[in-house]
């Protein structure tokens, strides 16, 4: 494999690893949100989650310009704050890669967690525990499997994203060229032997993913 193949396989675990870290942080406490409590408005907030599941990945892509670009609502403040802008750098990918693949943790995990024996969780309350320490102690451990199957799923989706990642953060090679935009060079080069072994490398992590993902999911329901 090139040094540039190299790069990009590094630089897409790289973004998978630091996306799946903080999906663990935010998709975790969302999931419960959404199974264990009731209130106005929650499954269009659910149906925001979700929408990237369906939205082309060049729409996701516009709104993370929009938002985080450096002239976004949210990016212009941070430029004129730092002189720093996350479009055409590598956490702009991470940026990407987090935003399509949070959708797979919270559905997993939400699953997982309305599928807890609404018995233990009374009982708990009877034992005097509050909701946090319920939650800690009863729910997300009883949830756990659901939870890892969905930060799987998110890695692996995180790996594999292209569109999105390709209208934020650029196709620069040695800086933003994740797997994918490596596979779409490569082939855009007549680089069939790259390609394929790319490819190949892509496509037996994602059965790998898949396959772990399975195991830890089959008892959930």
């Amino acid at each position: 494999m090139s040094a540039n193949g190299m790069f990009s396989l590094r630089l897409s675990f790289q973004v998978a690893l630091v996306v799946t870290f903080f999906i663990l942080l935010a998709g975790v406490p969302v999931s419960y949100i959404l199974a264990r409590k009731k209130f106005r408005g929650k499954e269009l907030l659910d149906a925001l989650f979700t929408l990237p599941l369906v939205l082309p990945p060049t729409v996701t892509g516009y709104y993370l310009i929009v938002l985080l670009g450096r002239n976004g609502f949210f990016g212009r403040p941070l430029y004129n704050l730092t002189g720093w802008t996350a479009m055409f750098t590598w956490w702009a990918a991470a940026a990407a890669s987090f935003v399509v693949s949070i959708p797979l943790m919270i559905r997993t995990s939400r699953a997982a967690i309305e599928s807890v024996d609404e018995n233990l969780v009374n009982a708990s309350y009877t034992l005097g525990h509050g909701e946090l320490k319920t939650a800690l102690r009863v729910v997300l451990p009883l949830a756990k499997k659901g939870i890892m199957a969905g930060a799987v799923l998110s890695f692996a989706r995180a790996i594999g994203e292209f569109g999105a990642t390709l209208m934020f953060a650029g196709d620069i090679p040695g800086k933003t060229e994740t797997m994918p935009l490596a596979i779409y060079n490569y082939l855009e080069n007549g680089e069939w032997d790259r390609a394929r072994a790319m490819a190949i490398i892509l496509t037996v992590l994602s059965v790998s993913v898949i396959y772990i993902a399975n195991r830890l999911s089959k008892r959930i329901f």
